[in-house]
């Protein structure tokens, strides 16, 4: 079998090679390397945008990749588009290994004509997100930015946005988890150790849940019953899933917190909610327009909100792993298996 590799400077050429290459149970008899986009983070920052607003056909592809296509099995790529154009050359294509929970860079629907399986991997930088909200839940909660940069600025600060109602530890706290996939379901295991209770709105989730401290529940229960309200959904179109009335039915209390997608909260809704005091505080990790000013958010400067610049996956381990995560994954289905995150299981093997 033949595999086409497109790293990127997240996910880089190397590292596919290194994660191919290690895992021995599956080999293929050739292998192309290819890089996709640009060297700086900071330019595939604008890419990544692109990508995840519906634009990946507009990219340019690496020079080479639709000769190489033409006689691959395999193919494995991170952000790289793969699109109807593509998928024409690639008349043997059985398989795409994607390397990000997202597949707005592939299109799945013209891979599911031409029965080609897509595989993606939400677990890549699962545990580096899920600490990191972890990390923006108690920075929020008690203060720890405010705290520094008071310090900073020779202020030794005692009050702050949340002082007055009470500033409580996590085992007081209810988390609200809306979504359950592979990120929250991380979250909910770090956070047991502070003996919080959860209450988790995911009507996709079939598994089993500790009901001792944990219960699903509708969205609406959710908002209105949990001190911190964490964000863990993807939605298949950009629509809005908090906006207005849904931080109206949190409570006055209430910390709301984003690492997953920006295009899911109204964040104007979210800004008038902060500054009337109709939620205590927020913190967020993703926005629409990336870099983020005070010109094109309006969260920007505000004391109950603590912004950070879409750090929450960006681990080397998120993405040095992954390869090998796919090929184990790959193995699954060259073999009859069901391999994880298979996005068109309905195609015939």
């Amino acid at each position: 079998m033949k595999c086409v590799a497109i790293g990127d400077n997240f996910i880089t050429p190397d590292m596919m090679k290194k994660g191919i290459e290690s895992y021995s149970y599956l080999s293929f008899s050739n292998i192309e390397y290819f890089f996709f986009g640009l060297h700086s983070r900071s330019e595939m920052r604008h890419i990544v945008k692109v990508i995840e607003t519906g634009g990946f056909e507009s990219l340019d592809l690496p020079e080479g990749l639709l000769e190489a296509v033409e006689d691959a099995d395999v193919i494995m790529c991170h952000l790289c588009p793969i699109t109807k154009k593509v998928l024409e050359r690639a008349k043997k294509l059985k398989l795409v290994l994607c390397n990000r929970g997202g597949h707005e860079n592939i299109d799945v629907e013209a891979c599911t004509e031409r029965n080609i399986a897509v595989l993606l991997n939400p677990s890549h930088n699962a545990n580096a997100v899920a600490e990191f909200t972890v990390g923006l839940i108690l920075n929020e909660t008690r203060n720890i930015t405010r705290s520094n940069i008071a310090i900073n600025n020779g202020e030794w600060r005692e009050k702050y946005p949340n002082t007055a109602t009470q500033i409580h530890e996590m085992c007081d706290m209810t988390i609200g988890l809306i979504g359950f996939g592979a990120v929250a379901q991380l979250v909910y295991e770090k956070l047991k150790a502070f003996n919080c209770r959860f209450l988790i709105s995911d009507p996709f989730y079939s598994g089993k849940i500790n009901k001792n401290i944990a219960k699903f529940v509708p969205l609406e229960q959710l908002l209105e019953n949990a001190d911190i309200i964490s964000l863990h959904a993807r939605l298949s179109r950009k629509s809005i899933l908090l906006g207005e009335n849904e931080f109206k039915r949190m409570k006055n209390t209430a910390y709301f917190i984003n690492t997953a997608r920006s295009y899911m909260v109204d964040y104007n809704a979210l800004a008038d909610a902060l500054k009337t005091g109709e939620i205590m505080g927020a913190a967020v990790d993703v926005f629409d327009v990336e870099p983020v000013t005070k010109d094109n958010n309006p969260l920007v400067g505000l004391d109950n909100c603590t912004l950070t610049n879409h750090r929450g996956g960006d681990t080397i381990n998120s993405y040095s792993d992954s390869p090998a995560m796919m090929m184990k994954e790959a193995q699954k289905f060259f073999e009859g298996d069901t391999p994880k995150f298979w996005l068109n299981p309905s195609i015939k093997r």
